[in-house]
Formats: C-alpha cells, sequence, structure tokens
C-alpha cells in the first residue's frame, strides 16, 4: 500500500489493538468518607451504586497516571513509545495550563516520533478524542495513535460537599489505534450544547496569580441526570443508525461510569439487557474522561470483550458534552 502526502491509495480504517490503565494505589471507602463528611455507605450506594474510588497520591500527576495506563497499552500492542505517532490526551484535569498533558505524557514515555495535544470535554472526553484519532489514523496522516483518558479529580472537589465528592475517583485508562484494512471503528458521533454549562462545572478561575469564584466542581445533580439518560441513548441510536445497525447487534455496552442509575437507564431506555453493560464505577467512581477506557481494559482483560464483538461506547459531561463510539474488537 502506498502512501503519498499522508494520503493513502487504498481505503483505511482504524483498529482499537490494545488497552491499558491504571488506579492510584490508596482507596477511600464509603465508610472513610463518613468520618469527615455527613454521609453514610448507604447513602452513597443507593444514590450512585459507588462503594470505594481510588485517590492519586500528593506527588502524581496526571501525567504519571497516563504513563502508567499508556505503558500497559503499549506492552498489550507490542510497540514501543517511538512507534506512536499520534498521541492524544483527554483530560479536565491537567498537569499545568500549558504546556499539554500530552506533551508531558509523550516525553515521559519517549514517544518522541508522536504529535500530543489534549482533548477537554469533561466526561465526553475519552469519546471526543477517539473520534478525532480515528480520523486521522483511517485519514492515512498517522499509523499508530495512542489515545488516553486520565483524571485526578480529588484536587477540584469540596470535601465538605457531599453531593460532589462522593461522586469522583481518580485513574487514567488507554487504548491503541492502528491502521486497519477492515473497519474498527464503525462510527462516532459527538454533540455539545454550551448554553447548559452551569448544570456541570468549574466556576473558578485563575487571573493575575489570583483564583477568583470557587475552583471546586459544582452540579445540578436532578438536572445531570434528566439530560444524561436522554442525550446517551439518543446518541448510542444515532451511531448506531450510522453503522446500520441496532441495538441488537451490540454485545457490550460500555457506558460512562457516572452512577449506577444513569448507567441502567441508559441501558432500558437502549434496550441493552443488564448482562451486556459493562459496570466499574461500583470501585471507581466517576474518573471522567478516564471511566470508558478503564471500564473497556477491565473487560477486556477479564474476557468479556474478545475478537469480533461489537462494542458501543457513550459518555456524556459538562460543557455540555455528549457523544457515542461504535467498534468491532
Amino acid at each position: 500500500m502506498q502512501v503519498i502526502c499522508g494520503v493513502s491509495d487504498s481505503l483505511l480504517f482504524s483498529k482499537i489493538i490494545s488497552t491499558g490503565s491504571y488506579l492510584p494505589q490508596k482507596i477511600l471507602t464509603n465508610d472513610d468518607l463518613s468520618k469527615f463528611v455527613d454521609t453514610s455507605d448507604e447513602w452513597i450506594r443507593t444514590r450512585s451504586g459507588i462503594c470505594s474510588r481510588h485517590i492519586a497520591a500528593d506527588g502524581e500527576a496526571t501525567s504519571d497516571l497516563a504513563v502508567a495506563a499508556a505503558t500497559q497499552a503499549l506492552q498489550a500492542a507490542g510497540l514501543n513509545a517511538s512507534d506512536i505517532d499520534l498521541l492524544i490526551v483527554a483530560t479536565t484535569t491537567p498537569d499545568v495550563i500549558f504546556p499539554s498533558t500530552a506533551c508531558i505524557v509523550q516525553d515521559k514515555l519517549g514517544a518522541n516520533n508522536a504529535a500530543a495535544f489534549d482533548i477537554q470535554a469533561v466526561c465526553s472526553g475519552f469519546v471526543y478524542a477517539l473520534s478525532v484519532a480515528d480520523k486521522m489514523v483511517a485519514s492515512g496522516a498517522h499509523k499508530n495513535a495512542l489515545v488516553i483518558g486520565a483524571e485526578i479529580y480529588s484536587r477540584i472537589l469540596n470535601w465538605k460537599d457531599r453531593t460532589t465528592c462522593v461522586l469522583f475517583g481518580d485513574g487514567a485508562g488507554a487504548v491503541v489505534l492502528t491502521q486497519s484494512a477492515t473497519p474498527g471503528i464503525l462510527a462516532t458521533k459527538l454533540h455539545a450544547d454550551g448554553s447548559r454549562r452551569n448544570i456541570l462545572n468549574v466556576p473558578g478561575h485563575v487571573r493575575n496569580g489570583v483564583v477568583y469564584g470557587d475552583p471546586h466542581v459544582h452540579m445540578d445533580g436532578p438536572a445531570v441526570f434528566k439530560m444524561a439518560v436522554k442525550v446517551m441513548a439518543d446518541v448510542c441510536n444515532e451511531t448506531l443508525a450510522m453503522a446500520n445497525m441496532t441495538a441488537a447487534d451490540i454485545d457490550w455496552l460500555v457506558p460512562h461510569q457516572a452512577n449506577v442509575r444513569i448507567i441502567d437507564a441508559t441501558g432500558k431506555r437502549l434496550g441493552v439487557p443488564a448482562e451486556k453493560t459493562i459496570v466499574t464505577v461500583q470501585g471507581q467512581g466517576n474518573t471522567s474522561a478516564a471511566s470508558i477506557p478503564l471500564a473497556l481494559d477491565t473487560a477486556v482483560r477479564d474476557g468479556r470483550i474478545k475478537s469480533g464483538d461489537v462494542v458501543q461506547t457513550v459518555a456524556v459531561g459538562g460543557g455540555f458534552t455528549w457523544g457515542s463510539a461504535l467498534i468491532r474488537w
């Protein structure tokens, strides 16, 4: 196959060939939280399905979590960091304002041949990043892409606000995409609605070295729930239609791991039974852009997701953003 000026003379696609993940060592249980927040294990579990979450160590940066997940994915793919020519990090919690966390990860990994940049779409970030990487690889412009979702939400939470601090955790997940003669990413669909930005956001900002406003996560829980359930099922159906498929063709649904009630409601609206849905929120909490790649890696490594399976991912996040990717493994 000849490639001239980044354009192939035959049809190309992208395909996920490996996954990787990393969760920080420290585990914070619901009972641990109840010692300093007005909450209880029962209150958290009945409202979210979450039992525990991982918290990054003081010396860990988002890039460190990303590197650990990426290293696993590269090992599983049988590739070296130098084989990667595109590196995208989806994160809401970058190491610094700039440079991008992706550039820092590139340096730490030694992926010196990779173009590198971040995508900020909050909890939809991984789906957004996967969609972008798919187009760039399928165009012939890049051969091997590393797509990472990495977050340290524990540092933007108000640990006295039980409506938010009990829901989130830290972690990172990664996938490697490569050029393929047959479709791996079957379809992707992305949406956004900035008019709804105030129902889930961090309203504070830094100006002239001073923090103005509240630098913690704020969320209108009922509004987020209502919107999430509707748009997640709708965008799944849009993506299925693009691939001339129906929900009956889905082997595994891998939703954003925000809340077990949102996951259950999405599955019911879509018509996907619970036994075909990958759920990891109970031990990880909401890890934002990391949640889908973390769940993918869990299901790949425990043998549920197998070659040939049709996997649908879907996410919704602050912005408001939402999107879905339909994948043949």
